[in-house]
């Protein structure tokens, strides 16, 4: 395990020094008008989107006789919540963590701390404590952007994570052996809550310019918590306490179709920041 905390650390620092080194930081103009319709439909796309990915991926374990590879008490799930979390952690570096630092190093922004201090690095590292809220901090970050250029990739990138994260939750609701009723509640109020936050930051977005210093920094503070919650449950929450289990562990070629399983998960998740 030790060899695998390296691994993992390496992973991070470099991809946070990759993701601030390649963060431009650009003045970008008023938006126009027609821009300003073209966001609103991607962001109602995005709520019926996530929605959608949300629901499907909390069912799935449920699923066991339609998916029997998906079943929690198979190998195959293993796998496959591997796979989640390189889609999870690929969504924070790729898709979400970059935005937080191009609005915090944007030239628009007035005073010197946001050149001398990475705060967008910092405010990822220490918002694991929201860890129970981040999808609505997701969704606040997206119902907040103003740019359709902006809220294309997270409308894919979120409805993907959405439904392997959903996927990890319905796994662990099912191996609890939650009562029926409560299972419904909780698997609605995860497909509800980062569609209910893109609501709320579509609400608010109108109360400010998107290049004033005020919304800049709450922006990029939202981006930054968001993807350092995502960070930190993708590591922490699934793959410290699969790889520690005693089950993989003992079975080299479920340990070792796992690592493949998650960096093909970061890879492929990665990749779709090329299109969109």
């Amino acid at each position: 395990m030790d060899f695998q905390k390296l691994i993992f650390n390496v992973f991070l620092s470099s991809t946070l020094i990759i993701t601030n080194v390649l963060a431009d930081c650009t003045c970008e103009p008023n938006q126009i008008s027609g821009d300003k319709t073209k966001a609103l439909n991607y962001k109602l796309i995005a709520i019926v989107s996530i929605l959608i990915s949300g629901g499907i991926g909390v069912s799935l374990p449920f699923a066991g006789k339609i998916f029997p590879a998906l079943h929690p008490d198979k190998d195959g799930f293993f796998v496959v919540k591997t796979f989640a979390a390189g889609v999870i952690l690929a969504t924070a570096f790729i898709h979400i963590l970059p935005q937080a630092f191009r609005r915090l190093t944007s030239p628009c922004l007035d005073g010197d701390i946001w050149v001398d201090f990475p705060v967008a690095g910092f405010v990822a590292m220490v918002l694991e404590v929201g860890i129970v809220v981040h999808s609505i901090i997701i969704g606040l970050s997206l119902g907040a952007s103003k740019t359709p250029k902006t809220i294309k990739p997270l409308i894919v990138a979120l409805s993907f994570h959405q439904m392997f994260e959903g996927l990890g939750l319905g796994g662990n609701i099912f191996q609890a052996r939650i009562k029926s009723l409560t299972t419904i509640v909780m698997g609605a109020c995860f497909a509800l809550t980062t569609p209910s936050g893109i609501v709320v930051g579509i609400l608010v977005s109108n109360t400010y310019d998107e290049n004033s210093s005020k919304a800049l920094i709450v922006q990029g503070v939202l981006d930054a918590a968001a993807a350092g919650i995502l960070i930190y449950m993708a590591l922490v929450d699934l793959l410290a306490h699969d790889f520690n289990n005693p089950r993989m562990q003992n079975n080299k070629l479920l340990l070792l179709a796992s690592n493949v399983s998650l960096f093909l998960g970061a890879g492929l998740m990665s990749l779709l920041a090329k299109w969109v």
